[in-house]
């Protein structure tokens, strides 16, 4: 068998032939390859052109042998495609404007799945910057074009990936578990191109909408998918009362300098966020001392807690019934933050009853948000939106490379 032929099977790369094998000084393995076809191809369309003329050789780096850098040398043609122009000619181991073989960029991106950019770099001897770049490209090419098809069921949330504002959005599919677009911004106009890339056909299929009680979100649904039905994320509803025990919380704090009541409602924050199911028998002691020394303080804590339970039902009549009443023991509370959050719950009542429907929540978008927020501080950030993006979509956006290791047996 001829050397060649042995390199050829050994590098494993398809229609590719070898033609010459070469040890350069510094000991690396340069391996000068063509083509298996005879007319060249269009690097846009892939059609036969004919050729324009040759280019200067070109290097593209290989998976290395142990300790030892593979190089594929090889002159491309630039091509006069009819449809396309003048173009450099479509290799069979790189995509164009690359300077790494595909197998090689499979395997830079596997490794920006499951680590830091800082390992990748050491393991494969490339620049930070590059990494992103391969990243950018394997999702180009491998992620699902038909992601956006089949759509029933989306949450949207936003993720801040730096510092003065700076946010990314982000549409997930409920049924498929996965990423399916993310934009700069986190305004109504954000998701505009979204509904845009959707389409009308595709817009009227989706049936549900979670989000958090974001005024922009909201808006921004119900101008671009109408006929969806937008469902509030629970956990949001419920640190309104939670947020509104705190304000009530601290705003006694201030007003009791001294005495039983103010050593009452010391380190008592956690204490009256806790589900009552979860607390210590220190904490129940501790809870027992407020409701007898602070009355005010025990009411926004039960308030809290009624409006939890009434999110438990099952029967949408009878969560709609227990609200009602929950939220009229609000109002008359005496307690501005919960009046206030009354008000905001009434006011968004037919999306909290939907979720009581349909128990959707923005559990999996936030469990998502979590992972990106993960993937960012893996990188040590990061400075453009573009950046961002294909490493989501490289880590939650459905992907799964084929890396080219060997398998056991």
């Amino acid at each position: 068998m001829r050397i060649t032929t042995v390199f050829r099977r050994l590098l494993g790369v398809e229609k590719m032939v070898v033609e010459e094998v070469l040890f350069t000084i510094g000991g690396d393995l340069a391996i000068r390859v063509h083509p298996t076809w005879r007319r060249s191809r269009c690097a846009a369309c892939s059609r036969k052109a004919p050729r324009y003329d040759r280019q200067p050789l070109r290097r593209w780096r290989h998976l290395p042998w142990g300790r030892t850098s593979v190089q594929f040398l090889y002159e491309p043609w630039r091509v006069n495609c009819p449809r396309c122009g003048i173009l450099v000619e479509q290799v069979p181991w790189a995509a164009t404007r690359s300077r790494f073989t595909y197998e090689f960029e499979e395997l830079a991106a596997y490794l920006a799945q499951i680590t830091d950019r800082t390992q990748v770099v050491a393991m494969l001897g490339i620049a930070w910057a590059t990494v992103g770049a391969i990243v950018q490209r394997i999702v180009a090419r491998r992620l699902d074009p038909e992601r956006l098809s089949n759509l029933r069921r989306i949450g949207i949330d936003e993720f801040s990936y730096r510092k003065h504002h700076r946010y990314l959005t982000f549409v997930v599919d409920h049924d498929r578990r996965r990423v399916v677009w993310a934009g700069e911004g986190r305004s109504s106009g954000t998701l505009q191109p979204f509904f845009d890339l959707l389409g009308l056909e595709r817009c009227q299929k989706i049936e549900s909408v979670t989000i958090d009680l974001s005024a922009a979100y909201i808006k921004a649904v119900r101008e671009g998918l109408d006929q969806a039905e937008i469902v509030f994320d629970r956990f949001h509803v419920q640190r309104l009362a939670s947020d509104a025990l705190g304000e009530v919380r601290r705003s006694l704090v201030r007003s009791l300098s001294a005495g039983e009541a103010a050593a009452a409602i010391k380190d008592t924050r956690f204490v009256l966020l806790k589900d009552p199911e979860n607390l210590t028998d220190h904490q129940r002691s501790k809870l027992a001392e407020v409701q007898r020394t602070n009355q005010p303080l025990y009411r926004a804590y039960l308030l809290k807690e009624a409006l939890a339970q009434a999110l438990d039902y099952r029967q949408p009549w009878r969560a709609e019934r227990s609200l009602k009443d929950r939220l009229a023991w609000a109002s008359r509370s005496k307690l501005r933050p919960f009046v206030k959050t009354a008000r905001t719950i009434r006011k968004h009542l037919p999306g909290i009853l939907a979720y009581i429907r349909t128990r959707l929540t923005n559990g999996l978008v936030e469990g998502l948000n979590a992972k990106v927020r993960m993937i960012t501080r893996r990188a040590f950030g990061f400075h453009s939106p573009e950046a961002l993006t294909s490493m989501v979509f490289l880590c939650c956006g459905g992907l799964h490379l084929y890396p080219p290791l060997p398998t056991g047996s």
